[in-house]
Order: C-alpha cells, then sequence, then structure tokens
C-alpha cells in the first residue's frame, strides 16, 4: 500500500510537470511595465515641442563624462601646452596599460616606437605622421591630451573610445616613447 502511494505521487508529481507550459507567462504583477505603448522617434507626441524624441535637460551631462574646458582651436592647443598638467601621479601611472591601450589605438599609424612608421604608413594608406621626437613638434604633456582629445589634422577625437583615466596613460606612455626617442 505504501509503495502504491508513492507511485501515485510520482506521477501525480510527473503530470504536473509535463504539463506546466513554460513558454507562457503566469500572472503579471504589472502589465503595463512589460507591454508599454509604443511611440515613433520622430512622431507626433503631447510634448510641448511635439516630439516624442526630446533633447537632455539644458547643462545635464552624460554619465561618466568629465567636460573638458578647453577649446577646440589653435588657441585651445596653445593653452593646453602651456597649462595642462597630468593628474595622474608616479604611483598613478602604468605604462602597461598605456602601450595596451595605445596600441590599440595609436600604434597602427605612429608605429610601435612612435616614430611615425605604424603599419598604414609602411601600407601608404596615410602619409605624413610625424614621429614623436621631431623637434619642430616640441609635444608634450597638454598637447598631446588635446590632440587626443579634439583630434589634429587627419587624426580623429578619441574621446569616445577612451575615459580621461586611460586618455592620461596613453599621455604617460607616449612621452616614454617620446624620451626613447631622443636617446
Amino acid at each position: 500500500m505504501k509503495s502504491l502511494i508513492k507511485i501515485l505521487a510520482v506521477a501525480v508529481v510527473f503530470v504536473a510537470v509535463s504539463c506546466n507550459k513554460s513558454t507562457a507567462p503566469n500572472y503579471q504583477f504589472m502589465p503595463n511595465m512589460y507591454e508599454s505603448a509604443g511611440y515613433e522617434t520622430y512622431g507626433e507626441a503631447a510634448f510641448s515641442n511635439g516630439f516624442e524624441a526630446q533633447l537632455p535637460a539644458e547643462g545635464s551631462v552624460a554619465r561618466g563624462f568629465i567636460p573638458f574646458d578647453v577649446e577646440n582651436s589653435t588657441e585651445g592647443y596653445e593653452f593646453a601646452k602651456a597649462n595642462l598638467v597630468s593628474p595622474l601621479d608616479s604611483t598613478q601611472v602604468d605604462l602597461n596599460r598605456g602601450k595596451e591601450l595605445y596600441d590599440i589605438y595609436c600604434g597602427i599609424c605612429h608605429g610601435g616606437k612612435g616614430d611615425g612608421q605604424g603599419n598604414l604608413v609602411k601600407r601608404e594608406k596615410i602619409l605624413g605622421i610625424p614621429s614623436y621626437d621631431d623637434a619642430g613638434r616640441a609635444i608634450n604633456a597638454g598637447s598631446i591630451y588635446h590632440t587626443i582629445y579634439y583630434g589634429k589634422n587627419a587624426m580623429g577625437s578619441y574621446a569616445n573610445q577612451l575615459q580621461e583615466e586611460e586618455r592620461w596613460q596613453v599621455v604617460s606612455y607616449v612621452l616614454q616613447l617620446k624620451a626613447d626617442l631622443e636617446k
């Protein structure tokens, strides 16, 4: 009799589990969170300007973004070159991390040694990449950071690819390459 009860219990559990339809949701606690009304991005809406897509509030800053107060101009470049210094102290500078980032973003054009002989230059896809030790350039931490942030000539901006601390790590590594070339 006890074994018959055990077999019956196992059969009931088996039927209950096999009949469960897991593809259909059970009870929805707040259905409006799962099935919201869809709006066309640039369609008409009840906002004051008549559109669904809205600009961010004036003065708002994206999460994780730190504004750079130096302007993108020749005067801004000269200002950065004269006044901008790295906020990283010697214990925070990680040349290995700087090298990794440099190899990813810079080395393809500027070369592994900073001599302006990257793969794209060797294959003649781009021309005119100067070496870091060119006397006419006289680069320093501020000018390198400004160039990474805004780009210069044919080089585009890397402000979206590198966070502020990563940019300064690359600046430290570029200064190391410059010192090695000047030996």
